[in-house]
């Protein structure tokens, strides 16, 4: 199995190169050039395993250069109960809104209850074991834009871990209050924080900037630093995601839910289109999938991009209660662009070049028609959002966060439109304590809310009657560590001054 840019194919890589590089040296991302096939009777045979079992059969089918020893150490050692509360790390949810079934995939049980935890806790494993097989001797600088969750996930996943240091970089007015709080206070001797003035697709571009940047690169490759990334940019990120569509299937056959071979219907809320792009490669595998259905917040260029073939991000930015999906240039795009074109990575350079210069591209009409065969875009501002938690609450006894709830309004806006009831998996992507806030004034409205982000995490807990996850109890009595605000275009300075280097 080797893997291409998605804007040049003739650079091929193998499998640990692309997880210990991250991006391609052309500014490109790495894709698999064959994606493994999976027959109803594989899928059965998925089936009968545990999670552990299931993921170990779908990364080893990618990484064919990882032994199935390392495939098996690097699986057990991340989803472990411990971590995620159960042997099940993405249990389903079987809820009722109204009259339509939501079968909700939680995927927030890890350690910073964001889904962020399904692939950050098995990255920093595929990253160690890659380095030793390409860059021996190497120390690898990890280099993170986030919106809120991808920043946490990733510090905690590599905290500590022998051979690493990483760098997270946050909007400083971009992520709650108890993001910001997890970032900032930080464990670990390898680790470090900044927040920058702008917003995330600025955080996210200075990133990609300081990868492409030969002079920066050359200067800490004397001092035996390699870059890398934890962002789904990153092959390592995007492929543990995979998995638990696949699961999440299994235990619908398991639980009578569906039929083997029954087709569903997924739905993701989504800004950076990493997590419904792993559902897209679940799709191309063989998982019978109807329709994908991809939620937007009020920064809904997806949306407009589904609808029209145009993607623009000329427009205005919204800084909603749903910040992880506040991003108008979604990376991952340029990964589905590529296996829409059949792999023309000229016509992908080509877009690419024309959204950095022109801050918009238009996909061919052949390209279009694919893509509105598979999907379905919608969008839910944060008025929506709000009723939409209080809603499910109040009436139908589920409290979920924001970003499940703009999913949530999607689908059901979807389902009365289409009228479509084919068996769907919804994302759930962040426990409700991590916006406390937002979610009080959904199912609370006429209480007055304490100002403290732990007394509003206690009073949501009475309201509720839903656990406060343990590791976000326990910020209440952090020390902050990590205070720093820069300009976007201060960061690599800042990447220098960090690891000491002139």
């Amino acid at each position: 199995m080797k893997y291409n840019s998605t804007t040049d194919k003739n650079i091929v890589v193998s499998a640990s190169q692309a997880i210990a590089q991250g991006i391609s040296t052309d500014g490109g991302l790495f894709v698999p050039q064959e994606i493994p096939q999976y027959s109803l009777s594989d899928i059965e045979n998925l089936t009968k395993l545990d999670y552990v079992g299931r993921a170990k059969k779908i990364l080893g089918d990618y990484l064919d250069d990882f032994t199935a020893e390392e495939i098996d150490e690097c699986v057990t050692k991340a989803y472990t109960a411990e971590k995620f509360g159960s042997n099940d790390p993405s249990p389903l949810s079987y809820q009722k809104y109204g009259d339509i079934d939501m079968n909700i995939l939680e995927l927030w049980h890890g350690p910073t209850s964001a889904f962020k935890d399904m692939a950050l806790q098995i990255l920093p494993h595929l990253l160690t074991k890659s380095l030793k097989k390409t860059s021996s001797g190497k120390e690898a600088v990890i280099l993170v834009a986030t919106s809120g969750d991808t920043g946490k996930a990733a510090l905690e996943g590599f905290k500590d871990v022998d051979g690493t240091k990483i760098m997270v970089f946050y909007p400083v007015d971009g992520v709650s209050p108890m993001q910001k709080r997890q970032m900032t206070t930080q464990e670990g001797s390898n680790v470090s924080v900044c927040a920058i003035r702008g917003n995330f697709d600025d955080a996210q571009t200075g990133v990609k900037k300081i990868f492409t940047n030969k002079e920066l690169v050359a200067k800490l490759e004397e001092k035996n630093y390699i870059f890398s990334s934890a962002n789904s940019i990153n092959w390592g990120r995007l492929l543990p995601q995979i998995v638990y569509y696949f699961s999440a299937y299994s235990e619908l056959v398991n639980d009578g839910k569906i039929k083997l071979g029954d087709k569903i219907n997924i739905v993701v809320p989504t800004g950076n289109f990493g997590n419904i792009l792993a559902s897209y490669y679940a799709f191309r595998m063989g998982l019978p999938i109807n329709k994908f259905i991809c939620a937007s917040n009020s920064n809904n260029v997806l949306t407009d991009f589904i609808a029209t073939g145009t993607y623009d991000k000329n427009r205005s930015f919204y800084p909603t209660i749903s910040p992880s999906m506040d991003i108008l240039v979604s990376s991952n795009l340029e990964r589905f662009l590529y296996h829409m074109t059949e792999c023309d990575d000229k016509k992908v350079k080509e877009w690419m070049t024309q959204l950095k210069t022109k801050g918009a591209y238009t996909v061919d009409e052949n390209v279009k028609e694919k893509i509105t065969s598979l999907f379905a875009g919608g969008f839910c501002d944060d008025d929506s959002t709000t009723k939409t938690i209080g809603e499910f609450f109040n009436e139908y006894g589920y409290l979920c966060d924001t970003h499940t709830a703009v999913a949530v309004k999607v689908y059901k806006d979807y389902v009365e439109q289409t009228n479509d009831r084919t068996p769907v998996i919804i994302d759930s992507t962040a426990s409700p304590y991590k916006f406390s806030s937002s979610v009080l004034k959904a199912i609370a409205k006429d209480d007055e809310l304490p100002d403290d982000e732990f007394e509003m995490v206690e009073l949501l807990n009475k309201k509720s009657n839903v656990s406060v996850p343990k590791p976000l109890a326990a910020l209440k009595n952090k020390e902050t560590r990590f205070t720093a605000v820069v300009d976007s275009d201060e960061m690599p300075q800042y990447v220098l001054k960090t690891l000491g280097v002139e």
